[in-house]
């Protein structure tokens, strides 16, 4: 039985046995706080994405993304080793980003496999998607494209304007709203000078959502299409317990994210006086509108059908582990 034999199948989704069967390997790299909610976040938007594909979820792992021991237990016979992955069939590649901890992405322990996973996709998928931080990665390892500090984390829910058409934005109104929680971001002028090509951007104009075009489709977002209806909240639950024990500044409230009332009720609170208990009760009784939803859909929904297409024509132009080595 060869390594790729052994991957587990997690979740299959569509109808199959109707059209093309799609294998989607999804490497989690969040922090162990976030690894259930991203491996459940991706799963279903692929489920309701899928439509009459026949859609195969693969859960993949870094091992040198650290682990606590029961993140570790939980993940035992669910998740497959990320080494696994060239040998294993996948059409296509979902790569998430790792919660930085140095002063440079290259620094951090996982940067080594990481560098070897994106060299493989190249040619070894027909399609690959870079979510947050593993899209800044990405840019940096190939053409040495550095992200920029903003002044303020980024956080909430942006409108994101058309720049240009495009298969991925088929379906989707020129103006649509997606989530985007980040401390760092790129410019448009790095990018373009590189080869790639923005399809969307924010009001400020900053890139959201840029491709570039190879042996494999490489869709990168700068924000977060694929989150939840909690997960902003969630996030902003984590920095505020931060703030709270002195190891970061006071965060911001997600923009255009809770109502006025919940909104009001955490400015109200001193944060001198009040608990992370205080914060989190606010946060847990708002309920999101989750706006963002059609959107996300129709893009995965539409580079689902981008893979079918090009699983035919790119087949022949895929190179397997071994042949990369011969190479």
């Amino acid at each position: 039985m060869s390594r790729g034999d052994k991957i587990i199948e997690n979740f299959a989704f569509g109808h199959r046995g109707t059209r093309a069967t799609l294998h989607i390997a999804l490497v989690n790299n969040m922090p162990d706080s976030a690894l259930r909610a991203t491996e459940l976040q991706f799963a279903r938007l692929l489920k309701e994405a899928s439509g009459n594909f026949d859609v195969r979820l693969h859960l993949f792992a870094m091992a040198q993304v650290p682990r606590g021991e029961v993140a570790l237990s939980r993940m035992e016979g669910f998740y497959a080793d990320a080494d696994d992955l060239p040998d294993s069939g996948m059409d296509a590649l979902i790569l998430t980003g790792a919660e930085a901890h140095g002063q440079g992405l290259e620094k951090e322990p996982y940067w080594e496999a990481l560098t070897h996973l994106m060299d493989w996709a190249v040619g070894g998928t027909v399609s690959t998607l870079f979510s947050g931080l593993a899209a800044h990665a990405a840019v940096l390892h190939f053409d040495g494209i550095a992200r920029r500090p903003l002044a303020r984390k980024l956080s909430g829910v942006f409108d994101s304007l058309r720049a240009v058409d495009d298969p991925l934005l088929v379906g989707i109104p020129a103006r649509a709203a997606t989530p985007h929680s980040r401390r760092d971001g790129l410019l448009e002028g790095d990018l373009a000078a590189r080869g790639y090509r923005v399809l969307t951007r924010l009001t400020d104009g900053s890139p959201d959502l840029f491709v570039r075009d190879g042996r494999s489709r490489f869709v990168f977002l700068q924000g977060h299409p694929e989150y939840g209806a909690d997960a902003l909240g969630r996030e902003y639950l984590r920095d505020m317990g931060r703030f709270l024990e002195g190891k970061e500044p006071r965060p911001g409230i997600p923009e255009n994210y809770f109502d006025r009332v919940t909104e009001n009720a955490l400015q109200s609170l001193d944060a001198r006086r009040a608990s992370i208990a205080d914060y989190n009760e606010v946060v847990m009784a708002a309920v999101p509108l989750q706006s963002w939803r059609s959107y996300t859909l129709r893009l995965f929904a539409n580079w689902i059908a981008g893979i079918a297409l090009d699983k035919p024509r790119r087949r022949a132009g895929r190179v397997s582990a071994s042949q990369q080595k011969a190479l």
